[in-house]
């Protein structure tokens, strides 16, 4: 194709005459559904020219090159026809393959990802048209093939204005960050639960890679990913991304994470590194909460993930974890249980604080990357405080956040030093004693304490209301046990 760049907009511009596309998630959906099709098909011309005995799941009349592909004569199904064949034909077919624990990853993919996914176009010769834009993509040339690499991640990337879709995008200078902080090693294995577009993985292969190209060890880098997604859209995006990277046998699961007993996990369970940036704001339903013991059963999606990694962590294994900051002061019980595992059983050597903007739009509430591993409890937990890069007020769709905004943390990464600015901590180093006894598990240290006036989003703001005021509850109920006590000590 001549021109990627303009891809998305070909694309955009066909769909909106569409009366059968809503809006920009819809738009995406669309695209992605059919972009996996496009991406697998050139896979199987790979898997066959590798290997002869190789045989398709997907039945010869809805394979792409059989009904998708316009060789300019005429023939190409168009109009009603199209859409009859997409609706009545296309779906049922993938969405009824016969797959069970015998069929490879890379054919049971197919039945997964179409398990939830839907035709949204009702103009059939609109349907064409976007079908031979898509298919003007020449994946069997390396370069084009990388090229539009690149061009899938700015589609990622728009899903952060694609309404409620924004939650599974994270952005890549993040992701990248975490991976190189974290530093993969050959022969290790690194796990997702919460996966989204793979953005965790993709940068965790990329680093891996590095790795790899100098030892020649391929088999370790496709073996060395495990992800899960709850949710049909971003696991399809997901898939797409890895096939897209070259890995053929993608171990992704569409499944959700917190539906499995914690305390039944073994070691045979357990990864040597995960990266997560867990869903958070949500709540989840009672009977999720009985898979967790009674003391971690937090009504905060984020606080159950933090208790799964906790579970599927190896020994001497590592993780980085993004948590919003009503975990750092939150102070009901669950959440200090939480804090008294990870700080008791697990090492806590770090704690980034970031700028409250790197999310947005999809949310303004602040987060924070959790850096601990199985070596040992916390004797000492460092914070850093990551402040807006000069010249951004914040960060926004047409300003992200880039990988060079992270370099300041990356210089003190190796030589970590208490840092203050204008009388205010910006880094520094506390005592697990001084974390339990004196802060009583606060770890909102290190904060940003230029106070200015915050205007959140209704559901952002109602989330941080929630989340102060169970803070508080808790701090009330705790000093009226004191007091109760001693007042009962007194009476005897």
């Amino acid at each position: 194709m001549s021109n990627l760049s303009g891809f998305v907009k070909r694309l955009r511009d066909i769909m909106r005459n569409d009366a059968g596309i809503n809006g920009d998630a819809q738009r995406i959906e669309q695209i992605t559904w059919l972009l996996f099709l496009k991406v697998y098909d050139a896979k199987e011309q790979d898997w066959m020219w590798d290997d002869e005995d190789y045989t398709s799941i997907i039945p010869k009349a809805c394979r792409w090159e059989n009904w998708a592909k316009d060789d300019k004569s005429g023939a190409a199904m168009t109009g009603d026809k199209l859409l009859d064949f997409v609706n009545n034909t296309l779906f049922p077919t993938l969405k009824s393959l016969p797959v069970d624990a015998s069929t490879p990853i890379k054919q049971a993919i197919v039945q997964t990802t179409f398990a939830d996914a839907n035709n949204y176009m009702k103009d059939g010769v609109l349907l064409r048209q976007v079908i031979n834009v898509i298919d003007e993509l020449d994946l069997s040339d390396y370069e084009e093939s990388h090229a539009f690499g690149e061009i899938y991640e700015s589609i990622l990337k728009e899903l952060q204005s694609a309404g409620s879709a924004g939650e599974f995008y994270t952005p890549r200078a993040v992701t990248d960050f975490m991976a190189q902080m974290i530093r993969p090693r050959i022969g290790e294995k690194m796990a997702d639960f919460a996966c989204g577009t793979g953005g965790f993985l993709i940068s965790w292969l990329k680093e891996l890679k590095k790795l790899v190209e100098t030892t020649g060890d391929e088999e370790q880098y496709t073996s060395s990913i495990y992800g899960i997604e709850k949710k049909q859209f971003p696991y399809m995006l997901c898939i797409t991304n890895l096939l897209l990277h070259d890995l053929d046998l993608p171990q992704v699961y569409h499944d959700n994470s917190l539906l499995r007993d914690v305390l039944d996990y073994t070691t045979d369970d357990q990864f040597n590194v995960i990266l997560m940036n867990p869903p958070y704001g949500g709540s989840e339903k009672a009977d999720v909460k009985n898979h967790f013991p009674a003391d971690l059963a937090s009504s905060e999606t984020a606080d159950l993930f933090l208790s799964v990694i906790m579970y599927r962590l190896a020994e001497d294994g590592r993780a980085a974890v993004i948590l919003p900051d009503g975990f750092l002061f939150g102070t009901d019980n669950a959440k200090i249980n939480i804090k008294k595992k990870l700080l008791g059983e697990f090492n806590l050597h770090t704690v980034i604080r970031m700028p409250g903007s790197v999310f947005s739009p999809y949310t303004s509430i602040t987060t924070n990357i959790l850096f601990f591993d199985r070596t040992g409890p916390t004797k000492e937990t460092w914070f850093y405080r990551l402040d807006m890069p000069e010249g951004y007020k914040h960060f926004s769709k047409t300003k992200p956040m880039k990988l060079e905004h992270l370099a300041p943390v990356m210089e003190w990464w190796d030589n970590k030093c208490e840092l203050t600015e204008d009388g205010f901590d910006k880094a520094k180093k506390f005592t697990v004693q001084q974390l339990t006894e004196d802060l009583g598990y606060n770890l909102d240290q290190c904060g940003y304490p230029h106070e200015e006036e915050e205007i959140l989003a209704p559901l952002d703001l109602i989330q941080r209301y929630e989340e102060e005021r169970a803070s508080l509850n808790a701090e009330i109920d705790r000093v009226l046990a004191e007091i109760t006590a001693i007042l009962g000590g007194g009476a005897q």
